[in-house]
């Protein structure tokens, strides 16, 4: 049998793109998780002389949704790992900005959008979980599907910048449009670095004098 490899490696592509929007999509949910955990954890405290453990199994099964949190808290820092590890990757030629626009409210609408309104559910009753499950798993369909995961208050709040910009390209009448994502300040007339993440997202370095 003949492999087409030039269609596995697209494949490959393809299928690691989507795992790291994924874990992206985890990764821009962890102030919900922290909240949920905070809302939902069910530890009994005793100060008496007279305590006793109530055993690891009755505190397990008590704390079912705040362990499942903190298990997704964990998969976004390896997402967020992933993330710092394509930054140490081959990066494309400089191109100049001429055109730059920082679009770091999108985080906030993020917010306030997807994450507040998700913390109101009721925890305490299993419908009320299997419709916020529901909605998680289309907001996260769409967030895949559409590439919003530049849109990420998490990246936000460990230093990185969101700017809509224009990179000038060597064929004239031929500037690209893209989204930069990246932990320096942007202006325009910089020139930068970048590592593609997706069609139009780039992870950006602006390039120092001395480069």
């Amino acid at each position: 049998m003949i492999f087409n490899k030039e269609l596995i490696y697209r494949k490959m592509n393809y299928s690691n793109g989507t795992i790291r929007k994924i874990g992206l999509f985890i990764l821009s949910l962890w102030i919900l998780f922290i909240c949920i955990i905070l809302i939902t954890i069910n530890i009994p405290v005793y100060f008496g002389k007279d305590w006793i453990f109530v055993g690891m199994s009755t505190l397990i099964k008590g704390n079912i949704i705040p362990l499942s949190c903190f298990v997704l808290i964990i998969t976004g820092c390896f997402s967020f790992c992933d993330f710092n590890h394509i930054a140490k990757g081959s990066r494309n030629i400089s191109q100049e900005i001429i055109e730059i626009q920082s679009v770091e409210c999108e985080n906030l609408s993020f917010l306030t959008t997807y994450i507040f309104p998700l913390v109101c559910f009721n925890f305490d009753k299993i419908r009320y979980i299997l419709v916020f499950l529901i909605l998680l798993v289309v907001i996260g369909f769409i967030f895949i599907r559409t590439s919003l995961f530049y849109a990420n208050p998490t990246l936000a709040i460990l230093g990185f910048r969101i700017y809509r910009s224009t990179l000038k390209t060597r064929q004239e009448n031929d500037n690209h449009n893209v989204i930069l994502i990246s932990r320096d300040k942007l202006k325009k007339n910089d020139h930068v670095q970048y590592i593609e993440l997706d069609s139009s997202i780039y992870f950006a370095f602006k390039k120092k004098n001395n480069e």
